[in-house]
């Protein structure tokens, strides 16, 4: 069974842009919403992505924390686009700068549209309790919150947040 171990942290400041090494567009979707996760009638979301010019339907099990069961198959652009006209909620545009940092690639995620201003990095790691190096442009840990979810700002971008939600980090 596939596993993603992951992190995700709010960005500070610009230094990480340096050290950038690659940029991917990417435009993603979903064929279900949160609201069917949270009331359990799926254990799943189904994403829709196309990053640059490669395709992927994107299977993650509903648990919130580091640790989710992900399954990712590449489909067709073609297929893409028109699994993403049938997507609900918005569309999540953003640019995925890949990090070198220490013994890590961080993937920082410069949200575009609706979710512009919003900048969240992310490492994968073999194991939750992997030790990792933390840059000094890395801000609060987010990987608890879910609104800090693609899913999720596809539904309520971070347009519509309020001063409060923007400046918490320690409440779901």
């Amino acid at each position: 069974m596939p596993l993603e171990i992951e992190r995700k942290f709010l960005v500070t400041g610009d230094g990480w842009r340096a050290a950038a090494h690659k940029v991917v567009p990417m435009a993603q979707g979903y064929l279900n919403d949160l609201a069917v996760l949270d009331r359990g009638e799926m254990n799943v979301s189904v994403r829709v992505r196309i990053a640059g010019d490669a395709a992927f339907l994107n299977l993650k099990s509903r648990e919130l924390g580091h640790t989710r069961q992900e399954f990712d198959y590449p489909i067709p652009v073609a297929d893409a686009q028109a699994l993403l006209a049938l997507c609900v909620g918005g569309r999540v545009e953003k640019r995925r700068h890949y990090v070198a940092h220490g013994d890590w690639t961080w993937e920082v995620d410069e949200f575009l549209g609706d979710n512009a201003g919003l900048v969240v990095a992310e490492i994968e790691l073999p194991a939750a309790d992997a030790a990792f190096d933390t840059p000094d442009w890395l801000g609060a840990e987010v990987t608890h919150l879910k609104r800090y979810y693609n899913l999720a700002l596809a539904e309520r971008p971070y347009r519509d947040w309020s001063a409060e939600e923007r400046a918490a980090t320690d409440a779901a």
